[in-house]
């Protein structure tokens, strides 16, 4: 048994240690995003990657259809990213050196995800943000960014700045929205680097895509302003284009009339 694990530990004695400061990495929601290794010179035995909580498997196959693959010979890409996906990670990659010797380098990476959002007046809004690495939300607002949710805080232990705000599970909700809850918020770890940033507006179409009543009313009073500006600028037209044509009619009938006194005379 001793004779096996020796090549083992005899292969763990030439693995060294190199660090690296944080790689900031940012992505849209849905989108993708490439963690790269920086180390296409080198012949790459094996690459294993880590979030905070837990070990990722990444897809080193071809035609890989796993959602976390390998491109190149250490290049994470993350597919369809998800707001969960944001936070730190760690890529560990083994490769041999000039003396055939194993060494490790460890990346690291902070992946910042952004998103869009788009709520109707009156409706729920709610930012999937309190990640569990997440330690507060922020509002960006006219006076700066506003704290509305920090971990273990605010009203009723639940971290929420106001009794519109409540949290289920990894959700934030704001109750009853208005056009003052637009903007944008962020959601910060304990070290005050962003993991979340949602752009929220406000909707202009209810739940069917269509047109809310609110802005069929605009819509059709714009219509009717635009509708009576041609009409006014149709009638001006017409009545310069008659005044111009009876000021000629006229002119030509004065002419005449000189003329033939003249030949009287």
């Amino acid at each position: 048994m001793i004779l096996l694990l020796l090549p083992l530990l005899l292969l763990l004695c030439f693995i060294s240690y190199s660090g690296s400061s944080t790689k900031p990495v940012s992505g849209i929601k849905g989108g993708i995003v490439t963690l790269s290794c920086g180390s296409e010179d080198r012949e790459i035995v094996d690459i294993r990657l880590f979030s905070v909580w837990k070990h990722i498997p990444v897809c080193e196959e071809r035609n890989c259809s796993g959602r976390v693959c390998k491109e190149g010979s250490c290049d994470v890409i993350i597919n369809d990213l998800r707001l969960s996906d944001a936070g730190k990670y760690f890529l560990r990659v083994y490769y041999t050196n000039d003396q055939r010797e194993l060494e490790r380098q460890i990346r690291e990476y902070h992946l910042h995800i952004h998103d869009e959002i788009s709520v109707k007046k009156g409706e729920d809004l709610k930012l999937d943000v309190v990640l569990i690495n997440a330690d507060k939300v922020e509002r960006n607002s006219r006076s700066g960014w506003t704290e509305v949710w920090r971990r273990g805080h605010g009203v009723r232990g639940h971290g929420v700045s106001s009794d519109r705000l409540t949290v289920s599970d990894q959700t934030l909700i704001i109750h009853d929205f208005t056009v003052t809850d637009t903007g944008t918020y962020r959601a910060l770890d304990s070290n005050n680097e962003a993991l979340i940033t949602v752009t929220v507006t406000e909707s202009v179409l209810d739940s069917k895509g269509n047109l809310s009543d609110t802005e069929h009313r605009h819509h059709w009073i714009l219509l009717v302003a635009l509708t009576v500006v041609l009409v006014v600028l149709m009638v001006l037209i017409t009545v310069l284009i008659y005044r111009r044509r009876h000021r000629d009619y006229f002119k030509g009938e004065s002419t005449e009339f000189r003329g033939q006194r003249t030949v009287g005379v």
